[in-house]
């Protein structure tokens, strides 16, 4: 069945580089092969932080709604990133643990040089995420990181399911973000 299996596919290539520090800040979720998590989330939203003193390297808050945009019960998915290879400052290979003992991989298959949107793959290629700094994401953006990941990292892209970002002032205030990351012009009345 196309991608259910990683062992007929080679593995995947992640970006040459990714400044961890660049990479730190607010993501908005485009787009996922979802896990049972993600089935029906909107408003998808993960936050990266470094952390220094402590077991792991990067704290991950993943808050969505359930359902609907703000309408349905928001919850949060607090993670931990554990960043692989020897230079912690430029990896794409890390590993998240959304609880003990689990660490899952989470490869950076593509970030642009501005670090204004990112695809995370998986190696089984059962999960991909993209994601952009903002709510939304150009058509033009969104068909070139889909064709990436056909034909440049072999995906089946069956499953895959753009996620509802829908956002008021309310929402945006009750989420803690800020209007350089969802501008006023992105709101719904």
């Amino acid at each position: 069945m196309g991608n259910s299996s990683s062992s007929s596919l080679p593995a995947l290539q992640t970006a040459a580089s990714c400044e961890t520090a660049k990479f730190m800040g607010t993501w908005f979720v485009i787009a996922v092969k979802p896990t049972i998590f993600e089935k029906t989330s909107s408003n998808a939203v993960e936050k990266y932080s470094l952390k220094k003193g402590e077991s792991f390297d990067i704290d991950i808050d993943f808050q969505f709604n359930t359902k609907e945009p703000i309408s349905s019960k928001t919850k949060s998915l607090p993670q931990k990133g554990y960043i692989e290879g020897e230079n912690k400052a430029d990896s794409s290979q890390w590993k998240v643990s959304p609880f003990w003992p689990i660490k899952a991989p989470y490869l950076i298959l593509e970030v642009d040089e501005e670090y204004a949107h990112a695809v995370i793959g998986y190696p089984s290629r059962n999960y991909c995420w993209i994601m952009s700094r903002k709510p939304v994401m150009a058509e033009a953006t969104y068909a070139k990181l889909t064709k990436q990941l056909v034909e440049k990292h072999q995906y089946n892209l069956d499953g895959l399911r753009k996620v509802p970002q829908v956002w008021t002032n309310e929402e945006r205030e009750k989420r803690g973000l800020t209007q350089e990351e969802i501008p006023d012009a992105l709101l719904q009345d």
